[in-house]
């Protein structure tokens, strides 16, 4: 018989709400259990598929916010894999360092957690005789700025070894340096199969040997986008190994750009989301659809949505509502307005205006500096590991001032253009 489990990592349990979007509090709740979720559809994978271990690769808590109630869930769905006789196998990331419960919580007895440098655990005896190891290294400070290669032991001889690490590898955008190793370090270090955590988006890095970043479960916000999966992995009995995706997320976050290029009513342009949307959804097999749209395009309805941006997300999330499970986190107006002429074929006063700020305000010193002013008051209530992540990044806080300074004057300059319509300017 073959050695199979399931390999994921990073399911940040009972993550706090993350994006400032989800004013609806029925969608809120439901982005607030959708890790519970996906640990629920883990194990009931591991049970239908009759695995034999489940391993865990670091960050199954989300650091200090996590409650003694996410514990006893926890072993609530620990228990059904013990029931079922599958193993489970853990490290920590840099979130359970983190963690206020995780010296409090006791185990299942088919549990084992990975501390510093330990003795590998046999995991099975094929018909072969070949036997299967699981090496795990964990840590326990939320900073490892050094390889945790060498806390390895050497791949034990003539047997099928598997290695968890938790690690950042050789840098990715978004994510905080930790455990750094690359690719080849770990195929040098002779294992078969890396399963590794800590990166949010899934990559194979290599075949031979398998090293596989599996990417979390189940996103939290509209920049975790995408169906999230889960990793099963089977050891034969002559010791080869193949792994395949099974989809696990059970609310799926996407972006849906529309163009509204030429629709110049209000009507044509709720066809065409309406469109989109029911497209969308009709694509996607997860129980329940997060979408952020993005409309774009040149279209005389430019003003008027940016205008009256709580109506538009009235009229777009009704639309949602019309398919099961969809929702409508955001809408994000980059629309253009076609022209520069009145009806009365005189110059436009408001894009004059617009053009002006467009050309001397938004790139001036005086305005940068106050914009900055700004950003830096609302990043100092961002959660601390965002702020530091984003202090660090200058690129990115000066598209930030480019950003805000660009979409506030768009949302002013609307309100203008509304004002001069009601005046008869048009």
């Amino acid at each position: 018989m073959p050695f199979r489990f399931v390999h994921t990592a990073d399911l940040h349990l009972d993550s706090p709400l993350r994006s400032l979007a989800l004013k609806n509090p029925e969608l809120a709740e439901l982005v607030r259990g959708a890790t519970r979720k996906a640990l629920e559809a883990i194990v009931d994978l591991c049970l239908a598929e009759a695995v034999d271990a489940l391993l865990v690769a670091g960050d199954l808590y989300d650091g200090s916010q996590t409650s003694m109630n996410t514990a006893l869930y926890l072993s609530g769905e620990l228990r059904r894999l013990e029931q079922a006789g599958i193993r489970v196998f853990l490290i920590r990331g840099n979130h359970d360092s983190q963690s206020t419960i995780k010296k409090e919580l006791t185990l299942p007895a088919n549990v084992h957690l990975f501390s510093g440098r330990v003795k590998p655990m046999l995991a099975k005896i094929l018909d072969s005789g070949r036997e299967v190891y699981i090496h795990g290294v964990g840590f326990d400070n939320p900073h490892a700025p050094d390889s945790l290669l060498s806390s390895f032991q050497a791949p034990v001889v003539d047997a099928v070894n598997i290695g968890m690490l938790h690690t950042s590898l050789a840098g990715a955008p978004g994510h905080d340096p930790y455990a750094p190793c690359s690719v080849a370090e770990l195929a040098r270090h002779g294992f078969d199969y890396w399963a590794l955590g800590h990166v949010h988006q899934r990559q194979v890095h290599s075949l031979k040997p398998l090293i596989v970043m599996p990417g979390m479960p189940q996103g939290r916000d509209i920049n975790e986008a995408g169906g999230k999966t889960v990793t099963l992995v089977s050891v034969t009995d002559d010791g080869q190994l193949t792994a395949e995706e099974r989809a696990i997320g059970q609310a799926v976050f996407e972006r849906l750009t529309i163009d509204l290029s030429d629709l110049a009513e209000w009507p044509l342009m709720i066809e065409a989301a309406g469109q989109a949307i029911a497209a969308i959804r009709q694509a996607t097999g997860a129980e329940q659809l997060i979408l952020r749209l993005h409309l774009v395009g040149t279209t005389p309805l430019a003003w008027k949505l940016r205008r009256d941006p709580e109506f538009l997300q009235a009229e777009i999330t009704n639309l949602a509502a019309g398919h099961p499970g969809c929702w409508i986190e955001k809408v994000e107006v980059s629309c253009a307005a076609p022209g520069t002429e009145t009806a009365r074929g005189g110059p436009d006063p408001v894009e004059e205006v617009a053009d002006l700020v467009r050309a001397d305000v938004l790139s001036s010193f005086s305005f940068r500096q106050q914009i900055g002013e700004t950003v830096k008051e609302l990043m100092a209530q961002l959660p601390r590991e965002v702020r530091e992540r984003l202090e660090k990044d200058e690129a990115a806080i000066e598209a930030l001032l480019t950003r805000v300074g660009r979409e506030g004057s768009d949302d002013v300059l609307a309100r203008l253009h509304g004002t001069s319509q009601a005046e008869g300017l048009r």
